[in-house]
């Protein structure tokens, strides 16, 4: 099997929780070699946030795999010493220590930069490392609520949090990309360079819509459940059955066909209060009832095949169960086995497919299982 694009590249990652490991088993999916340094004791405090996967955490088996595990204390001497021998040998060193720890440390993009020009630091935060809230704590919904998204998910009644860790994903997405275009640049150029990304940053990033449509459209975005806060239709609607559909309608062109090869309604289409999707926004309330009134002659699978049929988006709505025995899956060969401290384990191969080559589903660590032969390669 031909070389995988990151083979040969070593990440010392002194890193937990979420965002950091996010980031770093992107970069161990492609190939690199990623030494996880881990606290004494219980190491990553993600080990210890369920027992749901054969007695260990579906958090730290989903973003750790492919890693190697060292346990050390950084500020004991001997500890101290590995770590520093590692840096001088690693292309990347990722970490998510609080700004002021980090520098008290001596692990700072400022005093490393000197001694290796070649490292790439990428240093991730809840708020950045300047500001107010650098020292805030900042976990997944705090962040959430600090960009406002919150005030944009769930239903008209009540926010809720997304059913993800959505904030440490943006946060982890945004280094990972980060660290791929330093290595590029270091390719180039000879010279590492430092990355930083807040949390707080990444997922403002993705609110820029709800942004720019309050800041210059005065309304701004509402609380819509399953519905889409701008579009029409757009959502879940009721089927004959009992059943529900989840369509999309983006153009006025989809919206014709609707009208005409599954609504049987084409007096809709000129409809002046669903001639164009703002309209058909602002009488949501109508256009629902309208298409609700046609599809309870359907059963949503019936739906969904006439939907088909006319080109219209739709879904329907799987619980976790069925996602995992999705048919499309299924039918690309997208899922793999890997190792664990836990026995077997079976998850989805990584989103990126390179040409002629199959990603390397390697084990999950167990806290400090390679701590020994990193000692005796780097000593």
């Amino acid at each position: 099997m031909p070389a995988q694009p990151l083979e040969g590249i070593t990440v010392v990652a002194l890193e937990q929780a979420v965002a950091a490991p996010f980031a770093t088993r992107q970069l161990a999916d492609l190939g690199a070699r990623v030494i996880k340094v881990e606290r004494p004791g219980r190491g990553d405090f993600a080990r210890d946030y369920d027992r749901e996967v054969k007695g260990a955490s579906a958090y730290f088996v989903w973003i750790n795999r492919g890693k190697e595990s060292v346990v050390l204390d950084v500020k004991d001497d001997t500890d101290r010493a590995l770590l520093d021998a590692m840096l001088a040998r690693a292309d990347v060193f990722v970490h998510n220590l609080a700004p002021g720890a980090v520098d008290r440390l001596g692990l700072g993009a400022r005093t490393l930069r000197p001694a290796h020009p070649r490292l790439i630091t990428c240093a991730l935060s809840g708020y950045g490392d300047s500001g107010p809230y650098r020292e805030k704590k900042a976990y997944d919904l705090l962040i959430q609520c600090e960009a406002g998204l919150l005030s944009i998910t769930g239903s008209p009644a009540a926010p809720a949090r997304p059913g993800i860790s959505i904030a440490d994903i943006a946060g982890g997405m945004y280094a990972y990309t980060g660290i791929l275009t330093a290595l590029y640049e270091r390719e180039r150029t000879g010279a590492g360079t430092d990355l930083s990304v807040s949390l707080l940053d990444a997922l403002g990033e993705w609110m820029g819509h709800p942004y720019f449509a309050q800041a210059y459209g005065g309304a701004g975005v509402v609380r819509s459940g399953a519905r889409h806060p701008s579009i029409s239709p757009y959502g879940a609607y009721r089927c004959g059955d009992g059943g529900q559909v989840f369509l999309s309608v983006q153009s006025d062109r989809e919206w014709a066909a609707l009208c005409e090869r599954v609504l049987r309604r084409p007096e809709l289409i000129g409809d002046p209060r669903f001639a164009d999707n703002p309209l058909r926004r602002t009488h949501d309330e109508a256009l629902t009832a309208e298409l609700e009134s046609c599809f309870a002659e359907h059963t949503a699978e019936g739906l969904i095949a006439l939907l088909d049929g006319a080109g219209i988006a739709n879904a329907r709505l799987r619980d976790i169960a069925e996602f995992g025995a999705h048919p499309q899956f299924d039918a690309r060969d997208r899922w793999g086995e890997f190792g664990s401290p836990v026995g077997p384990l079976r998850g989805l191969l990584p989103p990126v497919e390179v040409a002629g080559r199959r990603a390397p589903m390697r084990p999950v660590p167990g806290l400090g299982e390679h701590t020994e032969a990193v000692r005796a390669e780097f000593s």
